[in-house]
C-alpha cells in the first residue's frame, strides 16, 4: 500500500482563538483529538505508513500522536522549519521521505472512501498526479474542478466557472518526481502545481461517492462532531 502524507501545518485562522494554542489537527472531535480518528480511519483502509508534514504547533502534534503504534501505523514527521512553506513546499522538503508514488490528505479533511481504489487508480493512470473530486454543484463549497470520463479537465479555486460542478475532494495521489519539480525550500501552494497540470493534460481524477468532511471552520467541526458522536452510538 501507498504511504500517505497528511499536510497539517496550517495556521487554522478560521477556527479564530482556539488556533493560537491548539493546532487545527489536535481540536476536540468526539472528546477525542480530530487526528486520532483520521488516523483510526487511515488505519481501517489498511494504510501502514504516515508522514505528518507539520509546522505551526507541530511538536504538539508529535507530542500527541508519537510513532503511530498506538494506532497501528508507522508515523514520521517533516517539519517546514523556520517559515511556513505552503502545502506544496511542505511536500518538497518531506522529498526524502517519500516513495516513487504516495497519497496526500489534508489535516483538516474526514474522508471516507476506499483509499486503496484510489491508490490503484492513480497507479494504473499513468499521470504524476490525481486528485479525487466529489460532484459538489457549489453545495459546501464554489465547485472548483471540471471533471471528464476520469481526467480532470480544469482546475482552478480562483475561477468562477459554471462549467464547473465537482470539487478538490482532499485526496490526491503524487508522484516524487513531480514535487521535486517544485521550489526547494520555497513556500508554494500543491494547488497551483494541480492547477498546471490539468492544464497539461497531466491530472487524473477520481469520482467519491459519499461527501467530504471537514474541521477548517468551526460550522465544519461542529458537524463532524455530531457525525462522529452518532456513529459511535450506533
Amino acid at each position: 500500500m501507498l504511504p500517505i502524507i497528511i499536510l497539517a501545518g496550517g495556521l487554522g485562522t478560521r477556527l479564530g482563538e482556539r488556533s493560537l494554542i491548539t493546532p487545527k489537527a489536535l481540536m476536540p472531535v468526539a472528546d477525542e483529538p480530530f487526528i486520532f480518528h483520521q488516523l483510526r480511519l487511515l488505519k481501517k483502509n489498511n494504510l501502514e505508513t504516515v508522514i505528518i508534514c507539520v509546522g505551526y504547533l507541530g511538536r504538539k502534534i508529535e507530542e500527541a500522536v508519537r510513532d503511530g503504534q498506538e494506532f497501528g501505523l508507522k508515523v514520521v514527521y517533516s517539519y517546514d522549519g523556520p517559515k511556513l512553506l505552503g502545502t506544496g513546499g511542505a511536500l518538497r522538503k518531506a522529498a526524502l521521505l517519500l516513495e516513487s508514488h504516495f497519497l496526500v490528505t489534508y489535516g483538516d479533511s474526514y474522508l471516507d472512501i476506499d483509499y486503496q481504489e484510489v491508490a490503484e487508480a492513480f497507479l494504473n493512470s499513468g499521470q504524476p498526479a490525481l486528485m479525487t473530486v466529489y460532484l459538489n454543484e457549489n453545495q459546501f463549497d464554489r465547485s472548483n474542478v471540471l471533471y471528464s470520463n476520469g481526467t480532470i479537465r480544469l482546475y482552478d479555486k480562483k475561477l468562477n466557472d459554471p462549467d464547473m460542478k465537482h470539487i478538490d475532494y482532499g485526496l490526491s495521489g503524487l508522484t516524487r518526481d513531480i514535487i521535486l519539480s517544485g521550489p526547494e525550500g520555497e513556500a508554494f501552494d500543491l494547488a497551483d502545481l494541480m492547477t498546471s497540470l490539468a492544464r497539461k493534460n497531466q491530472l487524473a481524477g477520481f469520482l467519491a461517492a459519499k461527501r467530504f468532511y471537514e474541521i477548517g471552520s468551526a460550522a465544519g467541526l461542529s458537524e463532524l462532531d455530531s457525525l462522529l458522536r452518532n456513529k459511535t452510538k450506533g
